[in-house]
């Protein structure tokens, strides 16, 4: 594989552990260096990898080792800092959602092209087994044609754990840009793209309180939707009923399900990589949980990026820019369909990313290239 491929890190918030604990002792990768807009928390991350810097944004896009910039940054940012990387020639590789709004998105990967960088998007959860091994069943015809789905996901919001928690109700946010990506992501992976969508959407309160840190009890202002529903067309003829809630409490129904002609699929949660996988036949005994069968086995974030700098001309890159801009098409048609009250087509199509093989952890973690 020859040196570790050189990687910087703009963006230390909460999300930043999960990625350091994959990324910090990975042969294929090296940390070469992190930035923030808290130098302070820069400095303490820089202190926790070996060899890694604590540099500025600016310093950090044009470092002569980094190779490719993972943007963690909050979603209001997300065009600003991947568009820096791309033009000082880096790769990138961003948290959901690719960006705020459907231009900037489209103005990355063609920038991107046009410098012949590689891009690549959050999340990489639907590549463990949960949602690979589905897409495994489906593919090898267990449930027949497939016919339907549905996605649900329900919360009463998200400042009731997250110390800062402004970013999910301001633009960029919301349930559905904010966990939409893990569901509508699986379900490109499952049933394929996406040609039209209707939503609706309403806000319950224009006012959120902080539950936990140094904020508790501050009120921050609401500026999106927060619940939003939607129906999914995909290109090949399956319809999926979405919904994404910070209004509810919870919910009991299955976080996806995937009808076809000869039997019904439970999909996991796809913000985890692995899971049960659940299947019932048509006039079969009752369900039954499905062993383990593709996807990155042990998985945790970071693996897209891995995938990524392992990508080559025969094999692409699996959570790629242009699924991100995909899944970013979707959601910002079901807004607009909400707004205007129509159904929207999509203005983007994607290929079904290549499905990930049955991947042990000692597999991916070492500096061998599987998951062709």
């Amino acid at each position: 594989m020859g040196d570790p491929h050189g990687v910087g890190i703009v963006g230390l918030g909460v999300i930043s552990r999960a990625y350091l604990d994959t990324l910090a002792n990975h042969p294929t990768v090296r940390v070469v260096a992190v930035a923030d807009r808290d130098a302070a928390r820069a400095v303490a991350a820089a202190a926790t990898i070996p060899g890694a810097e604590a540099v500025s944004v600016e310093r950090l896009l044009h470092h002569p080792d980094v190779e490719t910039v993972l943007n963690l940054t909050i979603p209001a940012a997300h065009a600003e800092i991947s568009g820096a990387a791309i033009d000082a020639g880096r790769n990138v590789y961003v948290e959901k959602p690719f960006t705020v709004t459907f231009p900037e998105g489209r103005s990355i990967i063609d920038r991107a092209a046009s410098v012949g960088v590689h891009v690549g998007c959050a999340p990489d959860t639907v590549l463990g087994t949960g949602t690979q091994t589905a897409r495994a069943a489906i593919d090898g015809g267990l449930i027949g044609r497939p016919l339907s789905a549905s996605a649900v996901m329900v919360t009463p919001g998200h400042e009731r754990w997250h110390p800062d928690p402004d970013f999910y109700y301001a633009p960029g946010g919301g349930p559905l840009l904010d966990m939409g990506p893990y569901y509508i992501s699986a379900l490109v992976h499952l049933l394929g793209p996406v040609r039209a969508v209707i939503g609706a959407a309403s806000q319950l309160r224009d006012a959120r309180v902080i539950g936990s840190g140094p904020r508790l009890g501050q009120r921050i202002t609401v500026e999106v939707p927060t619940h939003v529903t939607g129906v999914l067309e995909h290109a090949g003829g399956a319809l999926t009923t979405l919904t994404t809630s910070f209004d509810g409490v919870a919910t009991s129904a299955a976080p996806i399900e995937v009808q076809g002609e000869n039997g019904t699929l439970v999909v996991p949660d796809p913000n985890n990589f692995d899971g049960e996988v659940r299947h019932l036949a048509l006039d079969g005994p009752g369900w039954r949980v499905l062993e383990p069968r593709a996807g990155y086995v042990a998985a945790s974030r970071g693996v897209g990026l891995i995938d990524l700098v392992r990508a080559d001309e025969v094999r692409p890159p699996r959570a790629s820019g242009e699924v991100g801009l995909h899944v970013l098409d979707i959601m910002t048609a079901l807004l607009r369909s909400a707004a205007e009250g129509r159904r929207v087509e999509l203005t983007t199509a994607v290929e079904r990313p290549v499905p990930v093989p049955f991947t042990p952890a000692e597999d991916w973690l070492s500096t061998h290239a599987p998951g062709r």
